[in-house]
């Protein structure tokens, strides 16, 4: 389970808890406030505080640029400019505090968008739960043959049970030791410190993160999209839908420019003039790399 009963029942209590605000507040943000979204196996997001709302991005741009947003008759049409036109600081205006279940190697890749305050339960001090993430059968794949990032087929039969078999059993085997290193009532054990460094990747963490809105659009456009590892992208893809509840304008325009949009180099944009012309297009003519080429024809389709 995702969450304990007494996590539980914190959340409860929470929710149950009122307070009078003058501040901007959205109803689909106050409904998300504490609700654990469950997230593979046994990890969860869940929105621990916000600030801001479309308003507050449109309030600030017309701050920066006074006389020269006139034109720019609302304020999803104002969005929509400032997104399209990579205007970034209006966005920073709002903020969301999230706290995270994840894997400790997903954990890995996610902290390297450094554009965050981040706190993590520490290992130090605190005993790590036994929870795991082991992969759901369809989402064992081998590695892809033509993308060192990526994955290839998905493994079938004895093959994909042999893997499970070593996951489940290799992360049983480790926190059993774990454990017994932490000592007993008989012996004076290992310090926490060291004895955490037995634990495999796939153990689960908790963090609390805080990030303003333009620097969670750039998280999200990367991890989120379709490219990404599965274990990050369905938290990039929770975090999605939270978003587009709280700043429904802005995730309107992040949606059709960074996430469904394009960008294409000069090299790009040459070729595709020449295609349009009537012109058969090949890599040497585009004076493109094989690797760029692909990546241009499957953009293209």
């Amino acid at each position: 389970m995702p969450l304990s009963l007494e996590e539980a029942a914190a959340i409860a209590a929470q929710k149950e808890t009122t307070h009078t605000t003058a501040r901007a507040t959205v109803q689909g943000m106050e409904e998300h406030l504490y609700t654990a979204i469950p997230v593979l196996d046994h990890g969860f997001i869940r929105v621990i505080d916000y600030m801001g709302d479309d308003s507050a991005i449109t309030q600030a741009a017309r701050v920066s640029y006074g006389k020269g947003t006139k034109s720019v008759s609302n304020d999803e049409g104002l969005i929509r400019y400032l997104m399209r036109h990579w205007h970034s600081t209006p966005f920073e205006m709002c903020e969301v505090k999230l706290h995270v279940k994840l894997p400790v190697f997903v954990a890995r890749q996610w902290i390297r968008h450094r554009t965050a305050n981040v706190n993590e339960y520490s290992a130090r001090y605190s005993i790590l739960d036994r929870e795991f993430y082991i992969p759901a059968p369809e989402h064992l794949a081998a590695q892809s043959s033509t993308n060192n990032q990526g994955r290839g087929d998905v493994l079938q039969g004895e093959e994909a049970q042999r893997v499970l078999d070593y996951l489940r059993d290799d992360s049983i085997r480790a926190y059993d030791h774990y454990e017994a290193m932490l000592g007993t009532e008989d012996q004076q054990g290992l310090a926490r410190e060291l004895a955490r460094m037995n634990l495999p990747a796939n153990i689960y963490t908790q963090w609390y993160w805080k990030v303003d809105l333009h620097n969670l659009f750039h998280f999200l456009r990367l991890r989120a999209d379709a490219h990404a590892q599965y274990e990050i992208r369905v938290y990039a893809e929770a975090i999605c839908d939270v978003v587009k509840d709280w700043v429904p304008a802005a995730y309107a325009a992040f949606e059709d420019y960074r996430l469904g949009g394009a960008q294409l180099s000069a090299k790009g944009v040459a070729a595709l003039k020449r295609m349009l012309a009537g012109e058969q297009m090949d890599a040497e003519k585009a004076g493109m790399t094989k690797g760029e080429w692909r990546e241009f024809e499957a953009l293209l389709a």
